[in-house]
């Protein structure tokens, strides 16, 4: 399935840098969870436009091998009262290539999703990657993600 955004969104939370080399990502992106859950980053965010969480992945230095950010955050509708201590990303008005995570999102039905994406042959444009959690993914041990790819 194709998703195109029409208009920006700003996504507003924590942010780390760190690459699918030697099993960086492996360790930083669930660090990254587990202190994201901790903070209760949605309820630090005055200007939330909705309940939906982000994982925006930008910044690629490269393919996919090289690397890149990842911001665990929450879409707002203004940056001027955002506290110090988040980053704002801007996801830009694009076209999309979904795919569908199913099961348990703590452990492997994410990295399945990102296992066909790596798998694929679509021609991406390693700008902006997102993972929406939206009301599918209340239920993280048996939820609904989408990962959507950046693609020409």
């Amino acid at each position: 399935m194709k998703k195109q955004i029409s208009k920006e969104m700003l996504i507003a939370g924590m942010e780390i840098r760190t690459s699918n080399n030697q099993g960086q990502a492996e360790v930083a992106i669930p660090k990254l969870w587990a202190e994201f859950m901790g903070a209760n980053v949605k309820h630090q965010l005055p200007d939330l436009a909705c309940d939906t969480m982000y994982a925006v992945y930008s910044d690629y230095e490269g393919d996919h091998t090289k690397p890149y950010s990842m911001l665990l955050g929450f879409e707002v509708s203004s940056t001027g009262n955002i506290p110090k201590e988040f980053k704002v990303r801007t996801i830009p008005v694009a076209n999309y290539k979904v795919f569908t995570a199913k099961g348990d999102l703590t452990k492997d039905a994410v990295y399945n999703a990102w296992m066909n994406v790596w798998n694929s042959h679509l021609k991406r444009t390693y700008k902006t990657d997102i993972e929406v959690y939206g009301e599918k993914a209340i239920n993280p041990t048996n939820g609904e993600a989408e990962v959507w790819i950046g693609v020409d």
